[in-house]
């Protein structure tokens, strides 16, 4: 079997890339290696989409997915952001999108193997684990199905750039340029109304709590970082916190919170970020990574039931599948887009994002981290391509851009677009 696009990730510029492909009249598979779609947004619990400007291109699949979303009651417009979603409802959204545009999934599929001629990709070999029958002449309750499938043109949308890796591309990412990881998770049992009512007297400070009642439900968002950038009205009760034993330092390092659509007395949070480790693509590294951050995520518990009037019930509903990784590869491709590139608001023959999403760099370090807000900028699908093969592009945070570029092209709106634009470019190569 030939593909015209095989596609291997099914994130949010995975997902992106293999419908609009599709949805272009090329034959198409998504390769996923969980059991569902959405990557960042459903495994990663990262929640709302970032808006990134009015100038926005290649939003199509964007605009579908929010689209559906809403017809399953899984989508609000909070602050004049349409793109809330429920996590669990985009994992359904998702699989009706790449149902209708005829776009063939293999879920829980790995990538063995990579054929390589004359510098182009000519097929990949997959690998998945079933669960059978006890086989007493195999001795092994399990079997692994390898398949090679043929393809024209390769998007590697993992994020670690699993494909490139494989095919020994060259990558420009440095070890000392680091950002924090972040487990994020929900809980449930919330009394909103009674929160929200603290909340709002408790923070007066509109540019960091916000509360709206959108379709008879209450949504509200709040945050605190260590950072003296701001007066944190917060600041008090974490600093309690940690003078009690309750919370460690590290943990008030950053908390961010918010409602979710479609699951009332929920509140999910973009934390713990991980600053006490420095976490890389190691399996060793991870796993620690894993277990500092499930107990951080405890200690959140108890503090916000100790803390936070209408939590005193709270429990912990889901903690994300995977690390909230914003830096990893990065692969060279036929252009490194730089931070002068992006601050010069460089125009470019081809591009495929433009945003104005700010440069925004996590830091374990307090008074370290960076927002630095920017104007309009382009990427070039140049950096979606790789120097070392032929056919093989990539869309999402491995892309070919330095680390400061990189801090603002990362997010999902992005990712997105990266996707959808790498998709009509290779139908235009292939028409």
């Amino acid at each position: 079997m030939i593909y015209d696009v095989v596609v291997v990730g099914g994130g949010t510029a995975g997902c992106a890339a293999a419908y609009t492909a599709r949805m272009l009249g090329l034959k198409t598979l998504l390769i996923e290696k969980n059991i569902h779609l959405g990557g960042t947004i459903t495994s990663g619990l990262v929640i709302p989409v970032m808006k990134s400007g009015d100038s926005q291109i290649n939003t199509d699949f964007k605009e579908a997915l929010i689209a559906e979303c809403k017809s399953l009651g899984g989508q609000i417009t909070y602050q004049d952001n349409p793109a809330w979603l429920n996590p669990e409802i985009t994992k359904i959204a998702l699989d009706n999108l790449m149902e209708r545009a005829n776009v063939e999934v293999l879920f829980d599929t790995g990538i063995s193997g990579i054929e390589i001629d004359r510098n182009r990709i000519k097929s990949i070999k997959t690998s998945n684990e079933i669960l059978s029958a006890y086989n007493e002449e195999l001795g092994s309750s399990a079997e692994t199905l390898s398949v090679s499938i043929g393809a024209k043109y390769v998007v590697d949308a993992t994020g670690n750039c699993v494909v490139g890796k494989i095919c020994n591309c060259n990558f420009i990412e440095k070890k000392e340029e680091f950002q924090p990881v972040t487990l994020r998770f929900m809980m449930g049992g919330i009394d909103t109304k009674k929160f929200s009512e603290w909340l709002e007297e408790f923070d007066k400070d509109r540019n960091v709590t916000t509360i709206e009642h959108i379709d008879g439900h209450i949504h509200l968002s709040t945050a605190y970082t260590w950072d003296k950038n701001r007066k944190w009205a917060l600041e008090p009760l974490f600093e309690d916190a940690v003078k009690k034993g309750i919370l460690t330092r590290s943990d008030t390092n950053y908390f961010q919170i918010f409602t979710v659509p479609g699951m009332p007395g929920n509140v999910a949070f973009n934390c713990p970020r991980i600053v006490d480790f420095d976490c890389s693509l190691e399996v060793k590294d991870i796993s620690k990574a894993l277990s500092i951050a499930r107990q951080s995520i405890y200690r959140y518990l108890q503090f916000c039931r100790i803390y936070f009037p209408g939590f005193e019930k709270a429990y912990i509903s889901n903690i994300a599948d995977m690390l909230g990784i914003r830096v990893s590869r990065r692969i060279k491709g036929k252009y490194v887009y730089t931070i002068e590139d992006l601050k010069s608001g460089k125009k470019f023959e081809n591009p495929v994002v433009i945003s104005n999403y700010p440069v925004d760099i996590h830091s374990n370090k307090r008074q370290a981290a960076a927002l630095e807000a920017v104007e309009d900028y382009q990427l070039p699908i140049e950096s979606l391509m790789s120097a070392d093969i032929d056919n093989l592009f990539v869309a999402g945070r491995c892309l070919s851009a330095d680390f400061l570029a990189q801090g603002a092209l990362r997010v999902q709106s992005s990712c997105f677009s990266m996707g959808e634009g790498v998709a009509k470019y290779i139908a235009k190569l292939l028409n």
